[in-house]
């Protein structure tokens, strides 16, 4: 253990860029490491690699420490210590990140060791709790649940079988089960159907508009290059205002003319 002032005059060193001071600090200190290393004992990680990741906190804490604020290194230390301890239990659980805020990982942490006792793993968890922990952590019931679910179960592969091949029945795997984002057959022909009306509606629509004005809503509208009013202007001899008045006047017949067949229609 160091003396207050031992503890100083080091720190003022290593700040100054001697290394042999900065190494006595770490080293004198590895005791509060593992001391807290031991507390997350049942993450169900090796206690040489929480120590590992506890002193890798503790390098950083000496690096930071300022000697002249009447604050002991220890209890600075603790709190880059713990950090660092539970960044790596969290990212070492999942290969999928869980979370981000230090509120999401002290969540991970407390279901960690609220599900760990329960036979019956996040189900067993209890409105209750669940409410309590939402509100500690300023998030729903329903992510609470979530979470406690992703903790009970871990990571799940989806080439893990759901039945065992035999007899030469095809092997089915968690990926077989998991349902497609593709629409269906009779989603894509309900969607290519609306996709004909709504076209089949807009070219009678502009068969209605003047010339002029159909093929300004076409330039502007229907082409993979939209066209500038100045464009068009020179194309049919108008000016770049006139070529907006006659693009919002046709607009607005479109509107009208089909506002109504297009009436409680999903577009």
């Amino acid at each position: 253990m160091l003396g207050r002032e031992e503890e100083r005059e080091l720190a003022r060193r290593a700040e100054a860029g001697d290394i042999d001071a900065g190494r006595r600090l770490i080293v004198s200190h590895l005791r509060f490491v593992i001391k807290i290393a031991r507390a997350y004992r049942g993450s169900g990680l090796p206690m040489s690699d929480l120590v590992q990741e506890g002193t890798l906190g503790l390098i950083q804490a000496v690096r930071r420490f300022n000697p002249d604020r009447g604050v002991r290194l220890s209890t600075y230390a603790m709190w880059w210590i713990r950090a660092a301890i539970q960044d790596h239990v969290v990212h070492s659980w999942s290969l999928v990140r869980i979370g981000t805020t230090n509120a999401q990982k002290g969540l991970f942490l407390r279901l960690r060791r609220a599900t760990a006792d329960l036979l019956g793993g996040a189900e067993d968890l209890g409105d209750e709790i669940t409410a309590k922990l939402a509100k500690s952590f300023g998030t729903t019931a329903t992510e609470v649940m979530a979470l406690a679910r992703r903790v009970a179960l871990g990571d799940q592969s989806l080439d893990q079988p759901l039945t065992e091949a035999g007899g030469g029945a095809v092997r089915r795997t968690r990926l077989d089960a998991l349902a497609s984002g593709e629409p269906n057959p009779e989603e894509t022909l309900a969607e290519a159907s609306e996709k004909r009306f709504l076209s089949d509606m807009v070219d009678r629509a502009l068969a209605v508009l003047p010339p002029r004005e159909e093929l300004i809503i076409r330039r502007r509208y229907f082409e993979d290059a939209r066209a500038t009013f100045e464009a068009i202007g020179h194309e049919i001899g108008l000016s770049k205002d006139r070529v907006r008045q006659l693009e919002a006047r046709a607009l607005a017949k479109l509107r009208e003319i089909l506002q109504p067949a297009l009436a409680g229609r999903n577009f």
